[in-house]
């Protein structure tokens, strides 16, 4: 997906107002983490390896190599990194064709953004094709652009993502609101310069200078996101 928003220009962070905000997908948006964590017990499952629970908060918001690199070390599993990267896809895929539960409030954040022409961006460490999916259920109309993990030679927690989404939408990092819920999304963010709102899903994240942590997106509207940058110095 390319951008469709006209740049903002060249202006500076300084004095400018919310120009941009950058959305990650999985137990951001949409309430899939807990599926990725399931199909990859499934997966080990039938290679005669039982995960360990513990295991899921290493997993869990990092990229697909990162995190079925882990898996199979740790395990010891007879399986290649590219083998499990398509078992895995394969898997999720199959899951989310019977439903894909969206984060309270993710949709009506969405119509609001959509509503009032704010450039927002869809930014994970998912590949193209599990984002080109989700895409059909939250709405692609929602989103200028979209950066998948398989697009970016580093993806999240390094800030190119970040910053390639930023640079597509036109806007300077700084004046752009990064919704994230883990804290490899939120490095991710805060090492592009984006101020970030931490919505933790499965691991709590703490509150840090640029980062507003709340319970739920119920919390986060345009009104708030305006406010966060009205704060910064």
């Amino acid at each position: 997906m390319t951008s469709t928003v006209p740049a903002l220009g060249t202006r500076s962070a300084e004095g400018s107002a919310l120009q941009a905000v950058l959305l990650d997908m999985d137990g951001t948006l949409v309430d899939t983490e807990g599926f990725w964590w399931d199909v990859e017990v499934e997966i080990f499952a039938t290679l005669g390896h039982t995960l360990d629970e513990s295991w899921k908060h290493v997993v869990v918001g990092g990229p697909m190599t990162r995190s079925a690199g882990f898996l199979i070390e740790a395990t010891g599993a007879d399986i290649t990194l590219a083998e499990l990267s398509v078992l895995l896809n394969d898997g999720f895929e199959d899951r989310i064709s019977t439903g894909l539960p969206l984060k309270p409030g993710a949709a009506r954040l969405l119509a609001e953004l959509h509503q009032h022409g704010i450039p927002t961006a869809l930014v994970s460490a998912s590949h193209r094709r599990i984002i080109d999916r989700v895409l059909t259920v939250l709405g692609a109309h929602h989103f200028a652009l979209s950066i998948a993990g398989d697009e970016v030679t580093r993806t999240k927690p390094f800030p190119d993502p970040y910053l390639l989404a930023a640079t597509g939408l036109g806007a300077h990092p700084a004046r752009c609101a990064v919704v994230e819920d883990t804290s490899t999304g939120v490095a991710a963010a805060e090492a592009a310069g984006c101020r970030v709102v931490a919505v933790p899903s499965l691991a709590p994240i703490g509150p840090a200078e640029r980062r507003t942590v709340v319970p739920s997106l119920e919390h986060v509207d345009l009104a708030f996101l305006h406010s966060l940058m009205t704060e910064m110095p």
